[in-house]
């Protein structure tokens, strides 16, 4: 056994990688201060315990998922973006659940659950958007207007027991916070901005995210659980095994781990810094030859001769200052280096993780496919800024990939942050059979690398129990 697991003299939780700058002593050396946001911590230790596996396999758990969690939380569905006009529409799927996302007017957003009220056919199929200014069931012809309310049923003399009064399309609660559109199936649950706390209300309010539109949206099925999928994002623990190619310039053990309430977390891995594992190997120089965020074709060619005494973290965040501001048609003088550069992950319970700095401008989505628990619906957005001359760019249209396609061919996607994601896709196939097929009944977690992970499945806990 290593003398670092033999040592027990420090109390659970409060250990960090030894001898090593924390994340917040490395942004404090930046030229271009960070917000407070940024310098902020909330660790908490919650225990040393095991995570069941029969929560990523057993078909009963799942059941108690769509039972108990995923109709009772807030959802990112789309962006305001996806529906800016009056009679535009979204459609969202959560397992056997749909919604049609529509503007009834300039503020009035409403999610109808998708299904005619007659027999039952879907009013939108999966997948799609559009614009419209009535809801008509291609079966029968019944039609419902924009507002929700029934406006035709066909040959009504022989519905007299139909009410139409009473024949509006059943809503879900919707709410938007920066550009984002929210749904929750649960009438009786706290507002979005309860549900997600002050604290990461201050953070939010700081990002201008309304101000971002979808550059690149790709969608692809893995094979694993969605809570497996999710977890392989919310540590940099795995990244010197997995992404070696990117170590090099990623402090991934100095990365910070914070918690916030129930519902959020978040990590901040700092970039164009040498991961601690690779002390003594590689020069200021190396660092910034080997520097990637998988955003080649912003970057571009540059000049990555370092002066005396110029640090390569410094270096890329003047680089890209300048070339994202270029590139974006967009003034970022007064966003902090720290922003520029490092990856800031939050994830918002159940399925969505949003990053906010400028070189990782992205939000996940991950969602139990609704045909194999054990397969997710996993997507990538990218969000730049919108340019401050000429019109909104409009949504980039998903690019769908299967399980077997590498992120690589998607239209749109660097192929070195592609070839990224691609790593931990690998990973997950085998993940997701070696829980099944391990005589473990448990994962074990670090205490601080993996907070997240057991923060998540806290909450998962607490959900699928009913509470």
């Amino acid at each position: 056994m290593s003398e670092q697991l033999k040592d027990k003299s420090m109390a659970f939780g409060e250990a960090r990688y030894p001898d090593e700058p924390s994340t917040q002593d490395i942004i404090a050396s930046d030229k271009v201060e960070a917000p407070k946001w940024v310098r902020s911590e909330s660790y908490e230790y919650l225990g040393s315990e095991d995570i069941s596996t029969d929560r990523y396999y057993d078909p009963e758990f799942s059941k108690k998922e769509y039972d108990n969690l995923w109709n009772r939380t807030w959802q990112f569905a789309c962006r305001e973006e996806h529906i800016p006009e009056p009679g535009d529409y979204y459609v969202y799927d959560i397992g056997r659940h749909s919604f049609i996302i529509t503007r009834v007017a300039e503020n009035d957003i409403r999610a109808y659950y998708n299904a005619c009220l007659h027999r039952g056919t879907k009013l939108r199929a999966s997948n799609t958007e559009g614009c419209t200014q009535e809801f008509k069931c291609t079966f029968h012809g019944w039609t419902w207007n924009l507002d929700g309310t029934l406006k035709q049923a066909v040959c009504p003399w022989d519905f007299p027991h139909v009410e139409e009064e009473k024949f509006s399309l059943p809503e879900a609660k919707v709410e938007t916070l920066a550009g984002f559109v929210f749904i929750n199936m649960d009438h009786d649950a706290p507002s979005l901005e309860d549900y997600l706390g002050p604290e990461f209300m201050d953070h939010i309010n700081n990002w201008g995210l309304e101000n971002r539109y979808i550059q690149c949206h790709v969608s692809k099925l893995i094979p694993a659980n969605w809570k497996l999928t999710m977890e392989a994002f919310m540590e940099a623990y795995h990244v010197i095994e997995t992404h070696p190619q990117v170590a090099v310039s990623n402090a991934d053990a100095n990365s910070q781990y914070d918690t916030y309430g129930e519902h959020v977390n978040r990590f901040i891995s700092p970039l164009g810094v040498l991961s601690p594992h690779l002390k003594g190997q590689y020069t200021e120089q190396d660092i910034l030859d080997q520097f990637t965020v998988g955003d080649a074709s912003v970057l571009g060619d540059v000049d990555r001769t370092l002066k005396d005494g110029e640090t390569a973290r410094q270096r890329m965040a003047d680089t890209m200052r300048s070339m994202f501001e270029q590139a974006t048609n967009t003034d970022l003088s007064d966003v902090s280096d720290s922003e520029l550069l490092d990856c800031f992950s939050y994830t918002l319970f159940p399925n969505t993780f949003v990053f906010p700095g400028i070189s990782l401008p992205m939000v996940y989505r991950f969602r139990p496919d609704p045909k194999d628990h054990r397969m997710t619906i996993y997507e990538v957005f990218f969000l730049r800024p919108v340019p401050k001359e000429g019109e909104r760019p409009d949504p980039a249209e998903p690019v769908y990939l299967d399980e077997f396609q590498s992120f690589t061919e998607a239209e749109g996607m660097d192929p070195g942050f592609g070839a990224i994601l691609d790593q931990d896709t690998e990973n997950l196939i085998m993940q997701q059979q070696g829980v099944e097929a391990s005589a473990k009944p448990g994962l074990t977690l670090g205490n601080y690398q993996e907070i997240r992970v057991r923060h998540f499945e806290m909450a998962v806990d607490k959900y699928v129990s009913g509470q």
